[in-house]
């Protein structure tokens, strides 16, 4: 709970430095960051008040004691079902000296059109103008659950791996299963997303889940999945074979992938933006032919979410900064053959990178 404490003691500081008088956030990531609290959205209003001398909590009756054991937030104001909730923000908001209130970027309209009407503001804004630098840089307790993730998550991709030619006759959605199995028995706790498995011509979709092919002797499998330890997820891509020669160009392409991820890692340290990453890769694949087959960002942000700040991705300048986490992905895709992405998770450290995903990047599974 310490933990908690200093997140929301930072939130409130960085509250007057942007002259805003409050923060609501609803279930969701910024709700978990600054309480420890996980929740899904439902239909009941269930909501964060913070202002630069207190915070709150307003939600349902059923929570009470739910909460009072989870959170170092002491002030629980709950209602019943057939009470209007809304006079207990209207109540917050009584104290506040009217001023910008910031909302959840992820807050429901109907919820969030009540907060507007409740409380007192000048403006509205967005949580994320406050929260995102606070959680863009990941403590120490973020990195150490990150760390479980990713381990969790190689040893699962070693245990497919070694699966070899018994892959071959299985369909995409069965591996995934398998997957999504292995990692529970690893200690996972649930899918950071649905896996990727992408076998020959759906490996060319760089977001294809999984469907009922088979997969066949040669065809390249795009493998991108990864669970969650303590609500932080692991999230790498490894393109393999599992039996029999790969098509023409195979290799070639692999070979391209994997020098662009190596080039883009290799870029990565503190004061460098975060948009040179992304063209230390890309060059790779440009000068090997194939820059129009790059068609994403190079890497994305992870935290609570598996897609955030910062985005490795052109025109971000942002400086990368120590504690930073981010994936470094490429890949290749040519529609009707296949695709091609390597992708791990780094650190930002003082001096360059720590990679967390240590598993082999070759495409041969023996």
């Amino acid at each position: 709970m310490d933990v908690h404490v200093r997140r929301i003691g930072r939130v409130q500081d960085a509250l007057v430095e942007a002259d805003a008088s409050a923060l609501v956030a609803g279930p969701g990531p910024t709700m978990r960051y600054l309480t420890g609290v996980s929740e899904e959205p439902s239909e009941r209003l269930f909501l964060l008040l913070v202002s630069e001398s207190t915070e709150r909590f307003v939600v349902p009756e059923m929570y009470r004691n739910q909460l009072a054991g989870e959170t170092p937030v002491a002030d629980l104001r709950t209602w019943a079902d057939g009470d209007d909730p809304t006079a207990l923000v209207a109540e917050f908001g009584d104290g506040l000296e009217p001023g910008r209130v910031l909302i959840d970027d992820r807050l429901w309209e109907v919820f969030s059109r009540e907060v507007r009407e409740q409380l007192p503001a000048t403006e509205f804004g967005l949580a994320s103008e406050v929260v995102a630098d606070l959680r863009i840089a990941k403590d120490d307790a973020e990195l150490a659950a990150l760390r479980e993730a990713a381990r969790i998550t190689d040893r699962v991709v070693d245990e497919v791996r070694g699966l070899g030619a018994e892959a071959i006759g299985m369909t995409e959605a069965e591996l995934a299963a398998e997957i999504e199995s292995r990692l529970a028995a690893a200690g996972g706790e649930g899918l950071s997303f649905e896996p990727i498995v992408g076998s020959g011509p759906n490996g060319a979709h760089p977001h294809h889940r999984h469907g009922s092919r088979e997969m066949g002797a040669g065809d390249p499998v795009v493998l991108d999945f990864g669970t969650r330890f303590e609500g932080y997820p692991g999230d790498q891509t490894r393109t393999v074979v599992f039996g029999g020669d790969p098509p023409e160009r195979f290799e070639a392409v692999h070979a391209a992938v994997r020098e662009a991820q190596r080039a883009g890692i290799e870029a990565v340290e503190p004061g460098v933006p975060a948009s040179a990453v992304d063209r230390a890769a890309r060059e790779v694949i440009e000068e090997a032919g194939y820059g129009d087959r790059f068609t994403h960002r190079t890497g994305h942000g992870v935290g609570l979410e598996v897609h955030e700040p910062p985005y490795v991705v052109a025109g971000n300048d942002r400086p990368l900064e120590p504690g930073m986490v981010f994936s470094v992905e490429p890949g290749i895709y040519l529609e009707g053959g296949f695709g091609v992405r390597i992708e791990d998770l780094v650190v930002v450290t003082e001096e360059g990178c720590e990679r967390l995903n240590t598993t082999s990047r070759d495409w041969r599974v023996d």
